[in-house]
C-alpha cells in the first residue's frame, strides 16, 4: 500500500541470498502459517512484507537480526551518526578508548558511554 519493497526484493537489492519458500512459510516455531489459503501462502512466499520478512529472518537465526533486518538497522544507525553535529564519524582522529578487557569495542560499548557507563539508565524499570 506505501510501495514498501517486499524482503526478496530488498534481500536482492542488497545482493544478499533471500529466505526461501520453506524458511518463510514453515519458519521456526514462529508465526503459523498454515492456516492460509493457498494463493496468500503463495503471495507470501513470493512478496513477503518486509516487516514479516525480518521478523522470520530472526526466528531462524535465534532472535539475531541479520540480512535484510540487520543491515536496515544498520544503516539507520550510520546515516542518524552521519546525520549529527556531534557524531565521531565528524571527527576523523577519533579512537575508541572504551576497550573491554579483550580489547574489542562493541556497540555496547558506545551505547553504555553515551549513558554516562550507567547500565541503569539504560533500563530504568530493572
Amino acid at each position: 500500500m506505501v510501495g514498501l519493497a517486499g524482503g526478496q526484493q530488498a534481500a536482492e537489492f542488497m545482493t544478499l541470498t533471500p529466505l526461501g519458500a520453506d524458511q518463510i512459510l514453515a519458519g521456526h516455531q514462529g508465526a503459523d502459517l498454515t492456516t492460509l489459503a493457498a494463493n496468500d501462502r503463495h503471495r507470501i512466499v513470493t512478496r513477503t512484507p518486509l516487516w514479516f520478512y525480518v521478523l522470520r529472518e530472526a526466528e531462524l537465526n535465534d532472535g539475531v537480526l541479520t540480512g535484510v533486518g540487520g543491515r536496515i538497522v544498520a544503516e539507520v544507525l550510520h546515516r542518524a551518526m552521519e546525520g549529527s553535529r556531534y557524531s565521531i564519524v565528524r571527527r576523523p582522529a577519533w579512537q575508541p578508548d572504551l576497550c573491554s578487557p579483550s580489547g574489542r569495542f562493541t556497540m555496547a560499548h558506545l551505547v553504555l558511554h553515551a549513558y554516562d557507563h550507567d547500565p541503569r539508565l539504560l533500563n530504568p524499570v530493572g
